[in-house]
């Protein structure tokens, strides 16, 4: 992905970038390669040479980026950080690595959004506002597979500022149960159950009062039970496209088409809706401030 991503940004030269991918580039057992990555975006014209392999090219990129050169070509300003979906009212906690760089003869500073939500906000609402009234949960059904963080939530004495993260159960309180209820129709699409969920040591599923784990681009057999809907007797099932489309913050009006294991790799791979909409916006943002600034 990343040396089309840097060709990319090469040939078009635009005034600011957005990438992202998985957290676990930013693992200390890949350091070098996530520096070289990001040196990679900042001087994308500084490209690798023939009989150059990535160590020695990132050598060259450090040379490049520390040494005194007034002309350094084609250049951007890069900020890299991970960002969870949950903190920004995504109903599922999906960790990510974003990368946005900003040309630098704009000049322009940027820094990424601030979080609007937060799982103690949540367990706040749980344990002392509304939350399971809300939705009408039975009690014997309340911190059903959360038990361990009940305690934690009881003794907490101040409401926090933030939003409460959004649940399994609050992104598909308006869906009909696909597995007795009205499946699939012309106006609500990719809602048919799928048989075949297990639950085992490692694979669980998505607790419903809870955000849920991150989906996978997987089928059956996905490590961790992302894509399965855990219930409070401890059952479990597969979420529907829609339904995981809903955890990805895809309006209803959005067709994924294609069969249920295609369905889910296009879902497990996307971006969240709602995550994408946050950070571009902010960089739109910046873009409109800078030219305004120099009109």
């Amino acid at each position: 992905m990343f040396p089309e991503a840097v060709r990319a940004v090469r040939e078009a030269k635009p005034r600011t970038f957005i990438f992202e991918n998985v957290r676990g580039l930013t693992r200390e057992r890949f350091s070098s390669y996530y520096e070289y990555i990001k040196l990679q975006m900042q001087y994308p014209e500084l490209v690798a040479k023939g009989d150059e392999d990535w160590s020695a090219h990132l050598r060259r990129l450090e040379r490049h980026h520390t040494g005194s050169r007034a002309d350094r070509g084609l250049e951007y300003s890069l900020v890299a950080e991970v960002l969870n979906a949950a903190d920004y009212g995504v109903p599922q906690k999906r960790h990510r690595v974003f990368f946005v760089g900003f040309r630098k003869d704009k000049a322009i500073e940027w820094s990424f959004p601030e979080a609007t939500h937060s799982q103690d906000a949540l367990l706040w609402e749980q344990a002392h506002g509304q939350y399971f009234d809300r939705h009408g949960v039975p009690r014997r059904e309340r911190w059903c597979n959360a038990e361990r963080i009940r305690a934690r939530a009881e003794r907490m004495t101040e409401r926090p500022t933030a939003l409460p993260w959004v649940t399994v159960r609050d992104a598909l309180a308006t869906l009909p149960d696909p597995e007795h209820g009205i499946g699939d129709s012309p106006r609500l699409t990719g809602h048919r159950f799928q048989p075949g969920a297990k639950s085992y040591p490692g694979h669980t599923g998505s607790p419903l009062d809870d955000a849920a784990k991150a989906l996978k681009a997987g089928v059956h057999g996905v490590p961790g039970g992302e894509n399965m809907l855990a219930r409070a007797d401890g059952s479990v099932r597969y979420f529907t496209v829609r339904e995981s489309a809903r955890l990805q913050t895809f309006p209803d009006s959005y067709r994924i088409e294609g069969v249920w294991s295609e369905a889910m790799r296009q879902l497990g791979n996307a971006v969240p809706v709602t995550l994408a909409e946050r950070v571009a916006r902010s960089v739109a943002v910046a873009l409109e401030n800078s030219d305004t600034t120099k009109q």
